[in-house]
């Protein structure tokens, strides 16, 4: 036999094999790969582990386990049958799982767990209870603080503390919510000082606010729900902040003055309670106040510093105070270009610049007060990463804690001194360790399998190219079909979001790929993302450079990314589409409207189309006021461009959308109509700004079904 001939018969033998291999595995579907799937795949976890002190605990349905570090063997502190024997004996409900169980103390052997109608304070070695607090059944938004055992809620739009009535408002003025549209960081409207004998809240007056109406198709007769939605240029909301002494039943209010166009953000307490801070943001937003207002009398006692920027600046942290010097605290600011960390003297007075390079702090962790050092979340090795360091408060030292590689999300021990590490890779769907801070040394809990081990899967890689710019490195993410035939032309969908404070490209498991991604390259697709000029974790120069037209330098990157996958051999240029949600519904749009001899295909969903109709304090702050961008705002409105539409739009939109309200779509179909194009509309009822639930494998079968009929056949 010739060798020519051997190394064909290997070749043919090695092709066979990996024939039969492929036909013993399967292709995923829309159900394996879909949040809200009937058979959705998801990488093993382990659910609850948190810390009590140093040790950590790990949670199950029938017990709870306590893990030693040193040898990784399971001690079990407490059984559901013992707990709810107790609970039973003290006329309260029984629980059903451990998974929501926290540890109030650090000391005691005590944990808390939220029973029906009852916060739930449990000693497991005496199996007693030892303390319980009631909330009605409507109660939401509730805080329990683990130190004083005070509890605050709300009902309706009232603020209560341990059943006691805190405020007495009428319709249009929301208590102890979330303001401001939940922008600045802003997560809640409850804010309990460190031992819970105060409670600060945010009050907001909306009854000046422009009633927007959503319809509820559900009553034979549709209901009209009226929502307070302050649009761009408009009138805002106006907000202030309460004190409540629990001990007194009294209330003040923070002396601010005038709250129109004002934003009051990132509040927090001084460690002896006296004092409370809060971070002043004027409303075209590029002037910020760190401010001390005294607890009880609610007078302003001074502003500490402040900042301030040509385009915009967005605090989205509170201060925190070292544990031990309550003199000095840390302040995150991107006033370098990066999200860094400044350590101040109460007085306003920068001690020093603690981080700094280009990268940024992602999440400040907590302290280990023993080594005096500061635990982070970061992007140090890398943009797509996410890694936790310690950092030397004294000299700025930091040391790496933890795997180099992934996306790792760190729960930090009482004392500083551990972390639970859950993590992923490319090639790793989780992996879960206590990882000893000062060594490195680590105890592994779980590597979980690949959750679609058993399927035909696509292949992944990563890369860069440049932006538009000609300068500007672009990170992107390339999936093609596992039976990739070079030889052949294949059609390409491009996913886009392309906004402000997200990311597309990671090193996590499979490089963040979503399931419909995957589902498109197993049906012949080449999918492709790219993080554009304007997205997250690139510092503030990279953010900035769509600032005031949004949608257009970002479609510049885009393009460029479409004109990439026109350059390979095997994507047919004729044949690209694209799709995203929300802003990445604005760009589907905008990316046909502007490039219809690149991009053939598109769907939208929940888009923005104009961005006079979206809300005040991220439109403002990324567009200006539309009094002082009118060219910018008539630039970015893409009812002026519904006249270039030449391929196939599906725009998808919900109908209780409360942040990108209905309007956006239908606005753009009148215009559409006016010009003589033709894109498709679907309305998914009952859904918000995006369809979850059961309801998420029908929009992605809609999705799907739309590039087959558009763009996968060739016409």
């Amino acid at each position: 036999m010739t060798k020519s001939k051997y190394i064909l018969l290997l070749a043919f033998h090695a092709l066979f094999i990996s024939s039969m291999i492929a036909q013993d595995l399967k292709t995923p579907t829309l159900e394996d790969l879909i949040p809200g799937g009937e058979t959705y795949r998801y990488a093993e976890n382990l659910y609850g582990l948190q810390w009590w002190g140093d040790q950590c605990v790990q949670p199950d349905i029938d017990k709870v386990e306590l893990i030693n570090f040193s040898n990784g063997k399971k001690q079990s502190i407490t059984t559901r049958q013992k707990v709810n024997q107790t609970l039973q004996e003290n006329g309260l409900d029984t629980i059903s799982h451990f998974y929501n169980i926290s540890f109030p103390s650090k000391d005691k052997k005590e944990m808390l767990f939220n029973v029906k109608g009852n916060y739930v304070v449990y000693n497991w070695g005496n199996h007693q209870v030892v303390s319980k607090r009631a909330y009605p059944s409507n109660a939401a938004n509730r805080h329990y603080n683990d130190v004083s055992g005070n509890l605050a809620y709300t009902v309706d739009n009232n603020i209560y503390v341990n059943d006691q009535q805190v405020t007495n408002e009428p319709e249009g003025i929301v208590c102890g919510q979330s303001v401001h549209r939940s922008e600045f960081g802003i997560r809640n409207g409850i804010f309990w000082s460190p031992t819970g004998n105060k409670l600060a809240f945010y009050k907001m007056d909306e009854s000046m606010v422009t009633e927007y109406p959503l319809v509820d198709i559900t009553s034979r007769i549709a209901d009209t729900n009226n929502i307070r939605y302050p649009m761009a240029g408009m009138t805002s909301h106006e907000v202030s902040v309460g004190v409540y002494n629990p001990s007194t039943g009294k209330t003040i209010y923070l002396n601010t003055g005038n709250p129109k166009d004002r934003y009051f953000t990132n509040i927090s307490w001084s460690p002896n309670e006296d004092k409370i801070y809060l971070i002043e943001v004027n409303r075209d937003q590029n002037h910020a106040q760190l401010c001390e207002y005294d607890a009880a009398t609610g007078n302003l006692d001074r502003v500490i510093f402040e900042e301030k920027h040509d385009k915009y600046v967005e605090p989205q942290y509170p201060i925190v105070f070292l544990p031990w010097n309550d003199k000095q605290f840390i302040y995150q600011s991107q006033k370098d270009g990066f999200n860094h960390l400044y350590l101040y003297n109460i007085d306003g007075t920068l001690v020093k610049q603690l981080t700094q390079g280009d990268w940024l702090v992602q999440e400040v962790l907590g302290f280990n007060t023993k080594t005096k050092e500061v635990i982070i979340a970061s992007t140090e090795l890398s943009p797509l990463q996410r890694n936790t360091y310690r950092v030397n408060i004294a000299n700025g030292k930091r040391n790496l804690i933890g795997n180099a590689d992934g996306v790792h999300r760190a729960a930090l021990s009482n004392s500083g001194e551990y972390i639970i590490d859950n993590y992923s890779t490319p090639t790793v769907a989780r992996n879960i360790e206590i990882v000893r801070a000062k060594d490195n040394r680590s105890q592994l809990l779980l590597t979980a399998e690949n959750p679609y081990k058993d399927f035909v899967m696509p292949n992944i890689q990563t890369g860069t190219i440049k932006a538009a710019d000609g300068v500007t490195d672009l990170y992107y993410r390339l999936i093609t079909p596992s039976n990739l035939d070079s030889t052949k032309q294949h059609p390409a969908v491009v996913y886009v979001y392309g906004g402000p404070h997200a990311q597309m490209v990671t090193n996590g498991f499979q490089n963040g790929a979503r399931g419909w991604d995957l589902y498109m390259a197993n049906k012949g697709y080449v999918v492709f993302s790219i993080d554009n000029r304007g997205s997250s974790n690139r510092g503030l120069d990279f953010e900035n450079a769509t600032f005031r037209n949004l949608g257009i330098e970002e479609g510049k990157d885009q393009a460029e990314g479409a004109k990439f996958l026109q350059s390979l051999p095997y994507v047919d240029g004729e044949r690209i589409g694209v799709h995203g949600w929300s802003f990445g519904g604005h760009m589907t749009t905008a990316l046909l409207l502007r490039y219809p001899e690149i991009f053939k295909v598109g769907v939208a969903g929940g888009p923005v189309i104009d961005w006079k109709y979206y809300e005040i304090m991220y439109g403002e702050r990324y567009m200006d006021q539309p009094e002082n961008n009118a060219e910018g705002y008539e630039a970015t409105n893409l009812n002026n461009l519904a006249g270039n539409l030449k391929g196939r739009l599906l725009m998808i939109h919900d109908d209780h959308d409360d942040t990108c309200v209905p309007q956006h779509a239908l606005s753009f179909m009148k215009a559409c109509i006016d010009a003589r194009t033709y894109p498709d509309l679907f309305i998914y009822p009952n859904h918000k700004h995006n369809v979850m639930g059961r309801d998420r494998i029908h929009l992605h079968e809609t999705i799907t079904r739309y590039f087959e009929d558009h763009l996968n056949n060739k016409k």
